[in-house]
């Protein structure tokens, strides 16, 4: 089993490389503002985004962005939706960085976190960190069965993996590349976030949490993930503790 490091923090540790990947799926309308905040943090030394089968002109957005040659930008196509949790893993194999950090195509999450996130993986604390809408950092206020299937989701994931996780479901999951080179990801949609923890704690890794700040959209400005999708990601956690 792989534990967390018992050393005192290395706060002179050089930065890790870091590589952000951004799955989109129509998201016209705040992508190219989104891959701009990425872009202006100096942190970042690679952004990768994937397009997922968009059809509302977010393909012609992004190749606008292609077209600027950014060296740190590369863009890549799916020719039909695949889900999000493919679009993920097509951006992990491409990555080449030291870490990666997952950052959505909309506005919810703040990428001027980012050095939030690495911290704890750059003075060798972790190697999986996860930021948490509920420890405390600013929030718009959320749906209250989004927030209701939110924490009931992490409960479940407590109870069966023995952790102490607070937020389970956020987007922003910071990590070292070689956690997921060789692990086969069988998710396509929304249950990428528990199949991923499950699977990180299933290997004894233990997830350090940081405050960030959340400020959710509505589902008339384009969010995605519905009620529907709970039952599959409980499903999900108790396959994965359950069956190898």
């Amino acid at each position: 089993m792989r534990h967390p490091p018992s050393r005192p923090p290395n706060p002179n540790a050089p930065k890790p490389s870091l590589s952000v990947i951004i799955p989109c799926y129509n998201e016209v309308n705040t992508v190219k503002d989104v891959v701009m905040r990425v872009l202006d943090e100096a942190i970042v030394d690679e952004l990768i985004i994937v397009d997922d089968g968009s059809t509302d002109g977010s393909r012609d957005v992004l190749r606008q962005l292609e077209a600027k040659r950014d060296s740190r930008v590369s863009v890549h196509y799916h020719e039909r939706n695949r889900g999000k949790g493919a679009a993920l893993v097509s951006g992990f194999e491409l990555a080449t960085s030291e870490v990666i950090i997952i950052q959505d195509a909309d506005f919810e999450y703040d990428p001027r976190e980012y050095a939030l996130l690495l911290k704890p993986i750059q003075e060798g604390l972790a190697t999986v960190v996860y930021g948490s809408r509920f420890l405390g950092g600013p929030r718009k206020a959320m749906n209250f069965w989004n927030m209701v299937a939110n924490k009931g989701l992490t409960l479940l994931t407590n109870i069966l993996f023995n952790a102490i996780l607070s937020d389970m479901e956020t987007c922003y999951k910071c990590f070292r590349r070689e956690i997921v080179q060789g692990m086969k990801i069988k998710a396509r949609g929304f249950e990428f976030e528990p199949e991923f923890t499950a699977k990180v704690l299933r290997q004894g890794i233990r997830i350090v949490e940081v405050p960030i700040s959340y400020y959710g959209r509505e589902y008339d400005e384009g969010k995605k993930i519905k009620w529907t999708d709970a039952p599959i990601a409980a499903w999900t956690l108790l396959r994965y503790r359950l069956f190898k």
